[in-house]
């Protein structure tokens, strides 16, 4: 942990650890050859099934957190579509390109039961490192309702200890 002092608060603080995730969970239910027919980095992944490809993108989601300076953030994966995903790698290393896109949440975050997935949209700007991502509000979910109203420092040190201890 980073011990500083809060420019919001003036009191010190560590910060908190990112909630991240290596993959998005469809590639942790891969068979030994479907996972060596698939590819995965720490920005990118694709996984060819024998009916479909289904592209990923690594993401920052950044959770408010009500009663504390700081937010609670998360290094989590999207899908997206083959246009959107070949747009986002053909310009990678360009930290010009800004751009926007559809996609749906690929990992299950704690407390939450996410029997569907959430839509979300994606913004890319290059010069701020990997996307950000934002839940639909209008999709009706526990996860959406707390990601705008926002969760309490409890919650969100509770969700960083349960990540820590797995």
């Amino acid at each position: 942990m980073i011990k500083y002092i809060c420019p919001c608060c003036g009191e010190q603080k560590e910060d908190w650890p990112a909630i991240a995730y290596s993959a998005p969970y469809p590639y942790f239910g891969l068979s030994e050859d479907e996972i060596k027919n698939s590819e995965l980095t720490s920005d990118f992944c694709i996984i060819r099934y024998l009916d479909e490809t289904c592209y990923f993108i690594r993401v920052v989601l950044v959770q408010e957190v009500i009663d504390d300076c700081q937010n609670l953030e998360y290094g989590i994966w999207v899908s997206l579509s083959e246009k959107s995903f070949e747009n986002y790698v053909e310009n990678y290393d360009h930290k010009e390109f800004e751009s926007g896109c559809f996609g749906w949440l690929a990992n299950y975050l704690p407390d939450y039961d996410f029997s569907n997935a959430i839509p979300t949209d994606v913004f890319i700007n290059n010069k701020m490192g990997r996307p950000f991502i934002y839940p639909h509000e209008s999709h009706d979910h526990p996860f959406v309702k707390d990601f705008y109203k926002g969760i309490s420092k409890e919650e969100a040190e509770r969700r960083i200890n349960f990540v820590l201890s797995k």
